[in-house]
């Protein structure tokens, strides 16, 4: 294979766990180079509670400037109690926010698929759940996280309220929507959106929006609309009735965590944070594993990679048009999970438990 040239890769192992689960991609991405001639360049730098500890600031000016220039950014988790006592301005978790709002990553591609090997973990019966592959859209820039006015003001009588504002333009909701429906095309081509337009002005412009770029561009796919709420209760109920699920800013954060957990692990999930294509056709993108920073089992090689492992995956695929690596990577995992290795938190009677460096290295030998 002819070797690719500056394929720019910035690793933000950040805090808890994530710098244990970020060295097994980095040595996945050692790899690649060395027995596929991909020339991978990739750095390490600090995000989250570890700027904050060595630079004062959840991420600094020349880490940001090094993620617009990168052609894929992982990261591994932001925040911990550590840093839970300092002002909401400065928290770690401010550094993704950043980097989502001013990397312009709209898109948030969230899988939650039931891998057949791990059918019994989930709290869910197994005929409820295997065979369970949803694709969720979160809109990821918009809504009520980034809405003005925000923030906690004093009222009369000696209380306060807090204010948070939810809205959406059309081009917000037209542009989520297009990823939406571009996806179903490459699956089973059915989308289902969701809303509280029973209650919310936003949540009727988002449903006449959806069906609005469907009825012109999307005459192929299948649309359902559904409350909310009502799809967080399907999810429990019957999850293999959806395909792609796309959602703002709040249901998606919620109903993606929702189904995450259907599928019995957190550490097995990968989630793409993606913006538009530029002139080039290149677009800016984050990946990270949907799990937290873990912080009770930071440190102690016993925190589960996959998640971050398949997170390069959808990197492979979606940032450098590796899909042919891409899904050599996911086979691997596949397999090694048929050879019954599972870290601590998707441990069953009859299984190896291995640590995090074990499970890297597995998944690696099937490479070979």
């Amino acid at each position: 294979m002819a070797k690719n040239k500056g394929r720019k890769i910035l690793l933000l192992p950040g805090d808890g766990i994530g710098p244990e689960v970020v060295s097994e991609v980095k040595k996945i991405l050692e790899w690649f180079n060395k027995h596929k001639s991909l020339d991978f360049s990739f750095e390490e730098e600090l995000i989250g509670g570890a700027s904050i500890d060595a630079n004062k600031i959840p991420i600094t000016d020349e880490v940001f400037y090094k993620s617009l220039e990168s052609d894929a950014v992982i990261l591994g988790a932001c925040g911990g109690p550590k840093w839970d006592n300092l002002e909401f301005s400065k928290k770690p978790e401010r550094a993704l926010l950043k980097l989502r709002k001013e990397l312009k990553l709209f898109a948030n591609l969230r899988p939650a698929i039931c891998f057949k090997q791990l059918v019994d973990s989930s709290t869910l019966k197994p005929e409820v759940v295997s065979g369970l592959d949803i694709m969720i859209v979160r809109e990821l820039t918009g809504g009520i996280y980034f809405g003005e006015p925000r923030g906690i003001e004093p009222i009369e009588n000696n209380q306060r309220k807090g204010i948070n504002t939810h809205s959406y333009t059309t081009s917000e909701i037209h542009r989520i929507a297009e990823v939406a429906f571009d996806l179903a095309k490459k699956r089973s081509n059915k989308v289902t959106s969701c809303e509280k337009s029973n209650v919310m002005e936003a949540g009727v412009l988002w449903r006449e929006e959806v069906q609005a770029i469907k009825d012109k561009l999307f005459k192929t796919v299948e649309l359902n609309h559904m409350l909310a709420d009502n799809c967080a209760m399907q999810l429990l109920r019957n999850p293999k009735q959806f395909d792609v699920i796309l959602a703002d800013n709040l249901f998606g954060d919620m109903l993606s965590d929702e189904a995450a957990m259907l599928t019995g692990s957190l550490g097995l999930l990968p989630s793409a944070s993606l913006g538009a294509k530029d002139k080039n056709g290149k677009i800016r993108s984050l990946y990270e594993p949907v799990h937290g920073s873990a912080p009770d089992i930071a440190g102690k090689n016993l925190a589960n990679p996959i998640a971050t492992i398949l997170s390069l995956s959808m990197a492979l695929r979606y940032s450098l048009d590796l899909d042919k690596e891409a899904d050599q990577l996911e086979e691997a995992v596949q397999k090694v999970l048929d050879d019954g290795l599972r870290t601590k938190d998707i441990i069953s009677k009859g299984k190896k438990e291995v640590t995090t460096t074990d499970m890297g290295d597995a998944i690696i030998s099937k490479l070979k």
